[in-house]
């Protein structure tokens, strides 16, 4: 299938994450994706881990697919010449330069939009444009723990964790994609651009939001619940004898049919445990005899027994079992790199049915000189 987003130029001056990120989307997706980076050594992200292939780390290929690599010295009038050359045709630019250096450089939004009207400006930063830390630098552990997400997951009475994905830097990519993408279709009938602002700190909110919305409407201070959740129970995951089961009982009809497999029928007539409210007032007695019921039993038996009852649960799986699980195969979200030996995790959407492919490797520094700056 041919991409939807071919014929869209994006220009991306990306490092390490975010920015490469928002990129990488807009490659599967079928744009023509122009990384610009420095001469010397180019997107950090290149050397942040062992060399996996061609000298570059594993994430950098992870991020970079489909791209091409031009290098520009942006210190240089002739470096920012060139970089207003390939805005001409560009529909987009996207950076997560260090707050303050765009425009150091006499490439921040206001010049940028102003010599090319038409372009989508797309600014990633730390902490947001505006404001006393618009300046301020930041990475994604950094983020999760100064926008609250690190105090809400863990266990109960453990410290602060962060997660373990880089949800912050990687939901601003995808901020600045939707942002991105609206614009574009805005341009559609006015014939402008405009500017696109995102951030860590405001991904990090967001991520945080329900938390935030309970204190600020009802002064509720959140609580850290490791597999659990606030306001159902039980939802949470339970020891088999072989590893642990997510059980979701979502509602009371739920938990009737849960009660009846661990032989506790009469749980749903004890008004300690016959509503959720009530379940929940009462879950320091309840969860533990769930746990000593369910530590006797192997995973895989009560996984059958539980879905054939229809109360919703799922193995806590490692990720070689998540990668042999029967549905992960089906999606085909692991891909081959074109010209590569090696796969990786594609995007998590399908148009018609088919998931956009990969349009091929990470880019050797500097690689598409030629082809897109000309000269020697």
């Amino acid at each position: 299938m041919t991409g939807v987003l071919s014929g869209v130029r994006v220009v991306e001056l990306g490092q390490v994450l975010a920015g490469p990120f928002a990129g990488a989307i807009f490659a599967d997706l079928g744009a023509d994706v122009i990384k610009v980076e420095k001469p010397d050594g180019g997107d950090d992200a290149r050397r942040m881990g062992p060399d996996f292939r061609h000298g570059d780390a594993l994430n950098f290929h992870e991020f970079n697919r489909g791209k091409k690599s031009v290098t520009l010295d942006l210190k240089s009038p002739a470096g920012v010449a060139a970089l207003h050359g390939l805005l001409n045709d560009a529909d987009i630019m996207l950076h997560n330069l260090r707050p303050g250096a765009a425009e150091a450089l006499g490439i921040g939004a206001q010049a940028v939009t102003a010599r090319h009207p038409h372009l989508i400006y797309c600014e990633m930063s730390a902490f947001g444009h505006i404001g006393p830390e618009k300046l301020r630098p930041g990475y994604e552990p950094l983020l999760q723990a100064f926008g609250g997400l690190s105090s809400i997951t863990g266990e109960p009475d453990g410290p602060p964790v962060r997660m373990g994905a880089s949800v912050v830097d990687q939901g601003t990519g995808l901020w600045t994609v939707l942002g991105a993408l609206a614009m574009l279709e805005r341009r559609h009938r006015t014939g402008r651009g405009g500017v696109v602002n995102t951030s860590l700190f405001e991904t990090a909110l967001l991520w945080a939001g329900q938390k935030i919305s309970a204190y600020v409407n009802m002064g509720k201070l959140p609580e850290r619940h490791a597999s659990g959740h606030p306001n159902l129970t039980p939802y949470e995951a339970f020891d088999a004898t072989d590893g642990p089961v997510l059980v979701c009982c979502g509602n009371d009809r739920l938990f009737a049919k849960f009660a009846a497999e661990l032989g506790h029928e009469e749980w749903v007539s004890d008004e300690r445990f016959s509503t959720n409210r009530a379940r929940l007032k009462h879950k320091a007695l309840l969860l533990p005899m769930i746990a000593a019921l369910m530590r006797i039993t192997p995973r895989a038996e009560w996984l059958e027994r539980l879905a054939r009852i229809g109360v919703p649960c799922a193995p806590v799986n490692s990720i070689p079992e998540v990668l042999a699980e029967p549905q992960t195969q089906a999606l085909g979200m692991v891909q081959p790199v074109p010209g590569e030996d090696f796969s990786l995790v594609a995007m998590p959407l399908s148009f018609n049915g088919e998931r956009p492919r990969m349009a091929g490797p990470a880019p050797r520094l500097g690689a598409h000189n030629r082809e897109i700056l000309g000269g020697g």
